[in-house]
């Protein structure tokens, strides 16, 4: 799957704007790739206001945020790669979203048996063995080798806790 953070950014963006409110955003300066005026990182983080006033051409895509600047009256373009925006807030208020680690989602993989005719989704809803197999894993504590092998090879499933 692709990352959420893009399309949160965007929508918390426009969001803060729509209030009247100046975004900010926090970025590790410590992630390659990332091009921000260096004298003002502090604790390997930088705060930038990318609100219309302050930023030209502030591009917000999925694999980066880009924008024109001036720090100290010197011309800057910056370059926020997707996993080092930490945050998106408002001045004002403080209002926003932190973002967390995202873990790597592998690409989903046909069926070698071709049982199911729609790929990637089988084992959404956990099945039933898979849940007997997790309740088995909680009361016992540890599973065992086999389990710890099974489990390896299971996707990703959510389940309801009530």
């Amino acid at each position: 799957m692709l990352s959420s953070r893009p399309y949160l950014a965007r929508g918390l963006y426009e969001w803060l704007l729509d209030n009247d409110q100046t975004p900010y955003v926090v970025v590790d300066a410590e992630q390659p790739g990332v091009s921000v005026p260096r004298q003002f990182v502090q604790n390997g983080q930088i705060v930038l206001n990318i609100g219309p006033a302050a930023v030209r051409d502030l591009h917000i895509e999925n694999d980066a945020i880009s924008f024109g600047a001036r720090f100290g009256g010197q011309p800057m373009q910056v370059v926020v790669p997707m996993p080092a925006l930490v945050a998106i807030y408002a001045k004002e208020n403080g209002v926003g979203m932190v973002f967390g680690h995202e873990p790597i989602m592998p690409a989903p993989r046909q069926e070698e048996d071709g049982a199911s005719d729609k790929p990637g989704l089988s084992g959404v809803d956990g099945g039933e063995a898979e849940r007997e197999e997790g309740d088995a894993q909680s009361q016992h504590g540890k599973p065992t080798s086999g389990e710890k092998a099974a489990s390896s090879r299971k996707r990703p499933s959510l389940r309801v806790i009530k």
